[in-house]
Order: C-alpha cells, then structure tokens, then sequence
C-alpha cells in the first residue's frame, strides 16, 4: 500500500492542476492569445521542474536525470502531434475558443490510455526481456517512416477512423457550439467537436506507441516512465497555442525525430550489452534538436531573401 502512494499522489495532483485550468482559468470558452499561451506554458514548465527537483530531493540524482530526458524527449515527440492537431483543427473548421476545451478533455483521455499502456509495457519487458529487441526494432522503423514522410501533409480526409465514424455514429453536422452531444427528435447525435475529440485521442494512441517505447530507452522505472510522459503532454495544449502557426517554419524538426528515434531504438537493441550513460541519451537529444532549430532558422532566413 505504501509503495501506491506517489502514485496516488502525483495523480491527485495532476486532478488538481486540470481542474483549475479549465474550471477557473478557461471556465469561459475564449481563444487562447500569445500572451496567455505564453504564461501557461511557463507555469507548467516550472511545475515540471519543480516535480523534477522532487524526484532528486526523494531518489536522488539518476532518477531524476531521467525523469528531466524522458520530459524533454516526450515534449520534443509531442511536437509532431501538433502538426496534426492543427491539421484537424483546420479540416474540421474548429474556432479558435473551442480548441483548449477539446485538448483538455483530449489529454486528460490520454492520461489514462499512456497509464495502461506504460504499466502493459514494463509488465511485458520484466516478463519478455527480448521484447526490448521488438521496441527498438520498432523505433527505427518509426524513424524511417518520420524520415521518409518528413514535411508531407497528414491526409485527415481518408483517415480510417473519420470515415468509420461518419458512417457508423449519428453525426449533426454544420454544428458550431462546444456541446459533444445534442439531442434532436428523440435521439442522440454526437456533434464534429465530439468526432475532433476522438480523432484526436486516437491520433495519441498511435503517437504513444512511439513516445513510450522511446522513454523505455531511457529509464524503466515506471514512475518515472508516466510522470516525466504525463508531466510533458500536461503543458502541451499551451505549446500548441504557442507554437502551432511558426512550427511550419523548423523544417528539419522533423529530420531530428528521425535521428533521435533511431538512437533510442539502436540503444534499446543495445541495453543488455552496452551500458549507454544517461547522459549519453540527453547530450544527443539535445544537440540534434539545437542543430535542427539553427538549421532551420538558417533555412527560413535564407529562403527570405
């Protein structure tokens, strides 16, 4: 029982912090402007590296050397997610003001769904061990696949689950409010927010299947695991606002996925024969995503002229 308390606890505080987000901060639906984008996403950067000076205080330096790679890997792959919200964002013809509300039930879906999968994966590693041969094989098939795909367009109209859902679930269409549901003539039809909503949840599905293996790279303690992969897509909704019209600009951002995926999938080939420092992992993730950033700032520039 003792051993679920931080567990019970890093939950409850999570509770907490959405609660006041949507409850006090954006109780009024309204689009969320730079400024605002700005603040929040200090507010959950700092939480994140308060909880990380905890992990030191409380387990000391390894761990949370982890917990702080593990966040800056996850919030360096939600980058990619944002390309693809904004795309979902646009082909739904979503405003401005309801976009923090479907995020944050969106998150708040993919807390849950990143838990179960986290807890299926370190039960499947401490049970297989050979299966982190299968997690780095399929890590470098991802950064193949990022690598040949980089810059293209995600084509949302012939998404499988859209098309399974216009056929399968009662749609109103042309609805413009926040409501997920509405009841019309007897019956109930689910709205093109709740189709966003689910689109969106599914879309985490597919990216978790990438950002978990790749923490597994870096540490398998799972605590560490959920909250440095929680504690990065808590404060991704404000990154979204803040980031989502100028991430176009960094080209090569995607180039760096490629690179780093492929490291983290070499390394978990590699962890039960070589021993790869921690550091290791930090030094190349950073290094890749700040010759990325000054490559594509460089290109931007250029391309100017």
């Amino acid at each position: 029982m003792e051993a679920l308390f931080p567990w019970i606890g890093v939950v409850s505080l999570i509770l907490v912090f959405l609660i006041i987000d949507l409850g006090i901060f954006n109780k009024i639906p309204h689009a969320i402007s730079m400024r605002e984008a700005l603040e929040m996403s200090v507010v959950w950067i700092s939480l994140a590296l308060g909880f990380n000076l905890a992990v030191w205080y409380w387990k000391g330096g390894e761990p949370a050397l982890a917990f702080f790679t593990g966040y800056l890997l996850e919030k360096l792959l939600s980058l990619d997610n944002m390309f693809v919200f904004l795309i979902i964002f646009n082909f739904f013809n979503i405003h401005p003001r309801h976009q923090h509300r479907i995020l944050f039930w969106g998150i708040l879906g993919a807390i849950v769904f990143r838990l179960l999968l986290i807890l299926l994966g370190i039960k499947l590693i401490q049970t297989f061990d050979w299966i982190l041969y299968i997690f780095g094989l399929l890590l470098i098939y991802s950064s193949y696949k990022v690598f040949k795909e980089r810059n293209k367009p995600a084509e949302i109209e012939a998404n499988a689950f859209i098309l399974w859902a216009r056929k399968w679930i009662p749609i109103r269409e042309n609805y413009k409010g926040r409501r997920f549901f509405l009841y019309r003539d007897g019956k109930w039809l689910a709205t093109p927010i709740f189709l966003v909503l689910m689109t969106i949840e599914v879309s985490d599905i597919v990216f978790a299947i990438d950002s978990i293996p790749a923490i597994f790279g870096i540490t398998l303690d799972p605590f560490i695991v959920f909250t440095s992969n929680i504690f990065a897509i808590l404060g991704l909704r404000s990154l979204y606002f803040l980031l989502a019209h100028i991430l176009p600009r960094f080209y090569y951002l995607q180039h760096a996925l490629a690179v780093i995926l492929g490291f983290i999938g070499i390394k978990l080939i590699l962890t039960q024969h070589v021993d790869i420092p921690l550091w290791t992992s930090l030094a190349v993730i950073t290094v890749t995503l700040f010759i990325a950033i000054l490559a594509s700032l460089r290109r931007t520039k250029n391309n100017s002229y």
